[in-house]
């Protein structure tokens, strides 16, 4: 297994505190799920719905109610909200929280983990009212998590960066980190393995030794500006 390098991730960039730390006890069949893409107008809607809720809870104490979405929005979905701060042509990590199973709508997972991502995530302090306008805000919909059940060492073929994301667990520690993670930050699949392990808590190698991993997708759209334009991210290894 090749060496792992230290990484030093800005403020914990992408690393993710997930509030369903394992699988929940309900048993999905990724196999079986026909998962509908978003379209670019519905993932727009999507981000649009998590800023409005941020907005309507930290200006005006109350949870967003909409109304007449398309029906993609009442399929369960898990989903992960992210906030960045943008500064010069930095964006800076300022909370991020999802759900990566489909227990709940996504409409109503994109409300709550909105909503979570801007008061609840313990790495930072709660998002101020007139901190919004300067949040560049992304949604990641993700498809079923799916237990990869090969050799350890066949694991690293199996992962593939710029599509995958990783969630690692064994006993009562848990680690996710997103598929953006790996190309954002250059690691290989064996790396990528490792890293979610030390995520969660775990050593780099505990992949190898038993610890249980789930691959999955995430369609990801994403602010250009503040408040402004939404488009679908693209992701791929050479980026």
């Amino acid at each position: 297994m090749s060496s792992v390098r230290s990484v030093v991730f800005e403020t914990f960039n992408k690393i993710i505190e997930y509030l369903l730390p394992h699988p929940p006890k309900k048993t999905y069949n990724p196999s079986n799920q026909s998962l509908t893409m978003l379209t670019k107008s519905e993932g727009k809607l999507a981000v649009k719905l998590a800023r409005q809720a941020i907005n309507e809870c930290l200006r005006e104490n109350k949870k967003t109610n909409p109304e007449n979405l398309p029906p993609v929005f009442n399929e369960n979905r898990g989903v992960f909200v992210t906030l960045n701060r943008k500064n010069s042509e930095i964006k800076e990590l300022r909370g991020c929280i999802g759900r990566p199973y489909p227990v709940m709508p996504l409409k109503d997972a994109i409300i709550i983990s909105a909503i979570n991502a801007a008061r609840d995530d313990p790495r930072f302090t709660p998002v101020t009212p007139e901190e919004t306008g300067g949040l560049l805000i992304e949604v990641t919909v993700l498809t079923v998590p799916e237990r990869i059940n090969s050799k350890p060492e066949d694991m690293p073929e199996k992962v593939i960066i710029g599509r995958h994301g990783l969630i690692i667990s064994a006993g009562m520690y848990s680690g996710l980190l997103l598929p953006q993670v790996a190309v954002e930050h250059g690691f290989d699949s064996t790396e990528f393995l490792c890293q979610t392990c030390m995520k969660a808590g775990l050593m780099p190698d505990a992949w190898l030794e038993g610890a249980q991993v789930y691959l999955f997708e995430g369609q990801i759209f994403e602010e250009i500006e503040p408040a402004g334009e939404t488009r679908e991210k693209i992701l791929s290894d050479g980026c």
